[in-house]
């Protein structure tokens, strides 16, 4: 079985990631690092030094695993020289192959920057990015039920402003795409891309 190791920068994110590996039929292993997120929100973004520091975590995940992914978009850049793999990545290729406009959901503003590269990266064409306003604030006060409702809220919104999809940008806000095909969300597709398979 192909294994997957994790690099997280908050604990909320694991069962969600179980719940896509199971269905993957992978493994994973999780590491956490939540000073990486808060002192990039601190310096109001990735800084050199987080960014080093990050791949040097990234490394030392690599003995033992087939793959290693960075979920937290805002730390995104610090894979560049690793062998590890993002999320957004995988989630902005999943997005194009999807085709239409398509609106990407950001919660927090120091993930806009990187969000925004990695879809232009990966040749999404047309894309727009919002900030969910107040979601990020729920997040960090645990309230995970209102910060998935901003979100979701958000997504219906561009649904029915005639986007074709809509794409969360952070893996925990994957919560508010339950039952609903067009809006993409970064665990699944992340995990499928690490383990080198197929949509």
């Amino acid at each position: 079985m192909t294994t997957i190791a994790c690099l997280h920068t908050t604990p909320a994110v694991i069962t969600t990631f179980d719940a896509a590996a199971r269905a993957l039929g992978v493994s994973v292993t999780h590491t956490v690092r939540d000073e990486l997120l808060r002192e990039a929100e601190a310096a109001g973004g990735l800084t050199p030094e987080i960014g080093s520091r990050t791949a040097a975590a990234l490394g030392a995940l690599a003995a033992g695993a087939d793959a290693v992914l960075l979920t937290c978009s805002t730390l995104g850049p610090a894979v560049a020289g690793t062998a590890a793999l993002r999320v957004d990545a995988a989630l902005a290729r999943e997005a194009r192959a999807r085709g239409g406009r398509c609106v990407v959901l950001a919660a927090v503003e120091t993930t806009l920057g990187p969000t925004r590269g990695v879809f232009e990266a990966e040749g999404v064409e047309g894309f727009e990015l919002r900030l969910v306003e107040g979601a990020w604030a729920a997040f960090r006060a645990d309230d995970t039920q209102r910060y998935h409702a901003l979100i979701r809220a958000a997504a219906d919104a561009a649904l029915a402003e005639g986007a074709a999809c809509v794409a969360l940008a952070q893996a925990s806000m994957a919560g508010a795409a339950e039952g609903e095909a067009r809006i993409l969300s970064s665990p699944l597709a992340g995990l499928r891309a690490a383990a080198g398979l197929r949509a």
